[in-house]
């Protein structure tokens, strides 16, 4: 029973039906493994034993009364610290709500609540899902559980990790520029980045708000297809949810690639990328031409322009989130006397953000300042829309495009910290997707020789198409 903690979701699901243990114990096997492990790794800033326990009793009681319960109840999740969680501290891994507890639960925490999850704990997130290797973090560096001088990516870095390390069955992250694709390739699990709007952002700390998406983290793309399920879908508190139907996702798991086409963009292979990580996604593409699928050479020339577009328009809409943290709306007080107002907040935000977060922050102030808006914000948002139609002339000759998540695989820690330049063009490879809007999914596909380190894969699919780059990472999965 000690291993329990290794399952895939399935794979724990199946035993819990089938009475071979409780999730009780398969609680306990995850809560044993946080102990054991994340003394070294730092995943979580928050572990709830007792209510995690407390949330396991009553769904092993349900099920011993025989009721019909979801694909999620009883199996051990952790949720990025990002996303609201009722009566459990929220902290963005910033010190400026270090003692936030909110009132409420965010939509897809509510979702997976009702589903009857068990909730081991908060995971550690660059502050305000600011970064790419969850180094900026109050909480201090969360490790790569392949390599502990390495990190774990980022923004979602500790839930990528939790699932990596055992101490999870699966995770909630989120994506705004490449924050669950990215630690997923580095920790070797998979991640779903959804089409915007498929999961609701009620609740959610906003990042980049056209931007922010929420998704899953785990073992097996039928682990993620189950989780999708239960989170997607219409939410009345957030507009930018369209009422498009959720499908089974478990569905597509078995439709196979014969007959698909595969959009291969000859910007994600070139120039900045290393050679093993292209030799070892390309590999992994030839398995899918073998099993029918036809590989495609396109391009997708504005890839070029998506970081520029993306470090214009994230830093905007972030600075103007983040104008209600200033001690007095919310966010903790300054720890000294202020002379005025102005003093005030310069105290209150000095000692509460980060040096990433105020460097954001002036960044976006910047560009939308008068003066500048039209000549950055707007232009930024023009190559957006560039974007979005390079990606919609590519899906006109191929169902899903696949390209490198990363341009290389985790980078020592401290390694690019103080260059904030080499961190940002660390997404180039992800951004694309996300101004697009459409969905990516992670797989891990190989390692390194030498190093062992993980390498994933993206599998990019037009809005709302989750299910195909399901369809074609399952036969990845088996292949």
């Amino acid at each position: 029973m000690s291993e329990l903690n290794k399952l895939s979701l399935r794979e724990a699901r199946a035993g819990l039906r089938e009475k071979k243990f409780s999730s009780v114990e398969l609680t306990k096997a995850c809560l044993s493994a946080i102990s054991e492990r994340d003394g070294d790794i730092n995943a979580f800033v928050k572990v709830t034993e007792e209510s995690a326990l407390e949330e396991a009793r009553g769904v092993d009681d349900r099920l011993a009364a025989g009721e019909k319960m979801s694909a999620l109840a009883g199996i051990p999740v952790a949720v990025k610290d990002l996303l609201n969680t009722k009566g459990v501290t929220t902290t963005c891994a910033s010190p400026i709500l270090k003692d936030f507890v909110p009132p409420y639960d965010a939509e897809a925490v509510s979702r997976l609540r009702n589903a009857g999850m068990v909730m081991v704990g908060k995971t550690n997130l660059d502050e305000f899902a600011c970064g790419a290797s969850t180094e900026h973090s109050c909480f201090g560096v969360t490790k790569n559980p392949h390599d502990l001088e390495r990190v774990a990516g980022g923004s979602s870095g500790g839930s990528a990790a939790a699932v990596a390390a055992d101490m999870c069955i699966y995770a909630i992250g989120t994506d705004t520029g490449g924050s669950i694709r990215q630690p997923a390739s580095f920790c070797g699990v998979y991640g779903m980045k959804v089409t915007y709007g498929r999961v609701s952002r009620s609740g959610v700390t906003a990042m980049a708000s056209s931007w922010d998406t929420i998704g899953p983290l785990a073992r097996s793309v039928g682990d993620i297809a189950d989780v999708l399920g239960v989170i997607a879908g219409r939410d009345e508190l957030d507009s930018t949810t369209p009422d498009v139907a959720v499908p089974d996702y478990s569905s597509f798991l078995d439709k196979g690639v014969k007959g698909m086409k595969i959009g291969l963009p000859k910007e994600y292979f070139g120039e900045g990328v290393e050679e093993e990580t292209v030799k070892i996604i390309k590999e992994a593409v030839l398995e899918l031409e073998k099993q029918g699928a036809e590989l495609v050479e396109i391009s997708l020339p504005m890839t070029k322009y998506a970081v520029a577009a993306y470090y214009i328009s994230m830093p905007a809409e972030l600075s103007a989130n983040l104008e209600r943290f200033d001690g007095i709306r919310y966010g903790k007080k300054p720890s000294s006397d202020p002379e005025d107002l102005v003093d005030y907040y310069f105290k209150a935000r000095g000692e509460g953000f980060g040096d990433e977060i105020k460097r954001r922050i002036m960044i976006g102030t910047y560009v939308l300042s008068a003066g500048y808006y039209d000549a950055y914000y707007k232009k930024a948002q023009k190559v957006r829309t560039k974007i979005i139609e390079d990606f919609n002339k590519a899906y006109e000759k191929v169902d899903v495009i696949i390209g490198p998540i990363s341009p290389f695989p985790s980078f020592k820690i401290g390694e690019l910290v103080d260059d904030p330049l080499a961190m940002y063009t660390a997404d180039a490879l992800t951004i694309p997707a996300s101004a697009a809007g459409v969905p990516s999914l992670a797989c891990p596909v190989g390692a390194y020789h030498g190093s062992g380190l993980p390498v994933g894969l993206q599998i990019m699919a037009p809005q709302f198409e989750e299910g195909r780059c399901l369809q074609v990472g399952s036969v990845l999965e088996s292949a």
